[in-house]
């Protein structure tokens, strides 16, 4: 069987630059003082504006306390609240010293209404001191690499001591996404806490996740140091991107900023499928038979790509084939290639049984026509011959018999 490797995606590869070489969002603007999207599954920066700069981020402090609590704990423990004494204007679920309350349900009062009292409550679990727990943020947060935050509180009341980046409070939220429990709840609009002494029915703060359908997180925050504060999430183009905006002067500047933020991650990527089963990518002539035997992949690949990334298909597929084959036998493979690295292999099968050819059809196919005629006369000659003989032979006998 011999082989060749055929670049059939060449076309396609070359269409997929052209659509992809530019991106097509308008550059953005955005009010915030610090910004950044990424790419929620590699961490590449997609956008950054002032992401280095430490700054107040008032409750996406929660979203280390989140952390800690989903490493260090199960949602189905319920254990008695400590006590708690907000300030006013404080964020709470109105939880009362020794009330009873899961920490499912004391993850959701923290990251959907952003109740203060809840992640205290957790905080003390976990920790057993608040100011325990603290240390262990911050010893969480050197152990991630994140080298410019700091934390004094598990809530993110405005204190010197409490800063973050727009860069850490992305990378910080990928980790977080990547707990399910995390996930489905700050994707949530509103919900039920059924344990405690009472049912509590609580709202999500980021409107973004009842009113767009793409957005799928993460969290809000707001105190006077930190102005609006916003760590996004949303799906889009088979690509998952996460945002964060610090500093907006209010919620419409808020949500507009992490909108553009969000989309403009999504944009930069594509869902293809350079590779679609059952489709004819090959084809090789048939051994002692005229025609040929289509080839195609046995499988489909589809990719989420980047803007500009090159990609490329190439074919093994072999040139010509001896029947009898069945359908789908493998006879060579289909390979995509991301930027020069093969990220696929599909194996390249036949479309259909190749039939193989017996004695009589493979001598006509050698000798061909020309001389298949010569041995046809040659044949009928013999015979004459054969026949003459034996008639002269009986005729002889016939005489000596007399």
């Amino acid at each position: 069987m011999t082989f060749r490797t055929a670049g059939i995606g060449a076309f396609a590869a070359a269409l997929f630059l052209i659509l992809c070489g530019t991106a097509l969002a308008a550059p953005l603007r955005i009010t915030a003082k610090s910004a950044i999207v990424i790419d929620a599954r590699s961490g590449a920066v997609l956008f950054q504006q002032q992401a280095d700069k430490r700054r107040a981020i008032a409750s996406t402090t929660k979203l280390m306390t989140a952390l800690l609590v989903l490493e260090h704990t199960r949602q189905s423990e319920i254990f008695p609240a400590p006590p708690y004494h907000p300030s006013p204007g404080e964020s709470v679920i109105g939880l009362r010293k020794g009330e009873r309350m899961s920490v499912h349900d004391l993850l959701r009062a923290m990251l959907l209404p952003s109740a203060n009292d809840a992640a205290h409550a957790l905080a003390v679990h976990v920790g057993r001191t608040e100011a325990r727990f603290v240390r262990m943020m911050n010893a969480e947060a050197r152990k991630l690499d994140l080298t410019e935050t700091h934390y004094s509180t598990p809530i993110g009341l405005d204190d010197p001591g409490n800063y973050s980046t727009a860069r850490d409070l992305a990378n910080l939220a990928r980790l977080d996404m990547r707990h399910s429990a995390f996930a489905k709840i700050v994707d949530l609009p509103r919900a039920t806490l059924l344990t405690g002494s009472h049912p509590r029915n609580v709202t999500n703060r980021n409107d973004l996740v009842v009113d767009y359908p793409f957005v799928d997180g993460v969290k809000t925050g707001h105190t006077l140091d930190a102005g609006y504060v916003l760590v996004g999430s949303a799906h889009g183009h088979g690509a998952h991107v996460i945002s964060v905006e610090l500093g907006d002067p209010n919620e419409a500047t808020r949500d507009a900023d992490t909108l553009a933020l969000l989309r403009y991650g999504i944009d930069q990527y594509r869902r293809v499928r350079p590779v679609v089963a059952g489709k004819t990518v090959a084809s090789a002539k048939v051994r002692w038979r005229d025609g040929k035997a289509a080839l195609t992949p046995a499988g489909s690949v589809a990719l989420t790509l980047r803007r500009g990334t090159p990609l490329s298909v190439r074919v093994d597929a072999p040139t010509q084939l001896e029947g009898p084959l069945p359908a789908r036998k493998q006879v060579g493979s289909v390979r995509v290639m991301v930027d020069g690295k093969v990220v696929k292999t599909v194996p390249l099968v036949t479309a259909a049984e190749v039939p193989g050819a017996g004695v009589v059809r493979k001598v006509s196919v050698s000798l061909g026509p020309a001389l298949i005629t010569v041995a046809l006369l040659l044949i009928l000659v013999v015979g004459t011959l054969v026949a003459l003989r034996a008639r002269a032979m009986r005729l002889q006998r016939a005489r000596s018999a007399r």
